[in-house]
């Protein structure tokens, strides 16, 4: 009774949570199409496995955790709903893990390697640095705001340490900047 109880729980607040979400998502949107926003792209999918290999190199995808079959698909996805949005792309940067750079590729083909947002899973030392090097640069966007979305395709731990906020694989947090902080974030896209 109690389990039946818990599932009918649920599935109402899944009705009625489902418009909320929609709005909150057309919102988003429209702040991308409206320019001068960074989207922070978590990679998509990859192959299984937590962290990269042991001896992994930057220089060498075949050292890595890569993008599964799956993941590559997301990535098109990713790019194509980006265009059906009416989304203008100024630029693009990418962790140089290879994962996150043919992400970038694969949805936006274009993409220009950017050592800040490397990750720093590995190391919890590093990322203190290199998340205030990527807040720094995005308020700077507050004043010489871009006409076009800056998207940063990144790692979880990166996303998590700028934002607050969990990613899954594939998932965009999408901020504004604020010269203050460096950051404001406005909401979350997960492209199905």
């Amino acid at each position: 009774m109690r389990r039946a109880r818990r599932e009918f729980l649920v599935a109402a607040l899944a009705l009625v949570s489902a418009p909320a979400l929609a709005d909150d998502e057309a919102r988003v949107w429209a702040a991308l199409r409206a320019g001068g926003h960074v989207a922070l792209v978590r990679h998509a999918s990859t192959e299984p496995g937590l962290g990269d290999p042991p001896g992994y190199r930057l220089d060498d995808c075949a050292t890595q955790r890569n993008l599964s079959a799956r993941g590559r698909e997301e990535s098109r996805r990713i790019g194509e709903r980006f265009r059906q949005e009416g989304v203008a792309v100024e630029r693009v940067f990418t962790s140089p893990w290879c994962r996150c750079r043919d992400t970038a590729l694969e949805a936006f083909g274009k993409a220009d390697d950017w050592e800040a947002l490397s990750s720093f899973f590995d190391d919890r030392g590093l990322g203190p640095g290199r998340t205030e090097r990527v807040k720094n640069r995005i308020g700077t966007y507050s004043t010489r705001r871009p006409k076009g979305t800056i998207v940063m395709v990144t790692h979880h731990v990166n996303i998590e340490a700028l934002t607050k906020h969990a990613v899954g694989t594939g998932e965009i947090v999408v901020a504004r900047p604020d010269g203050c902080c460096g950051l404001r974030v406005v909401g979350r896209i997960r492209i199905p």
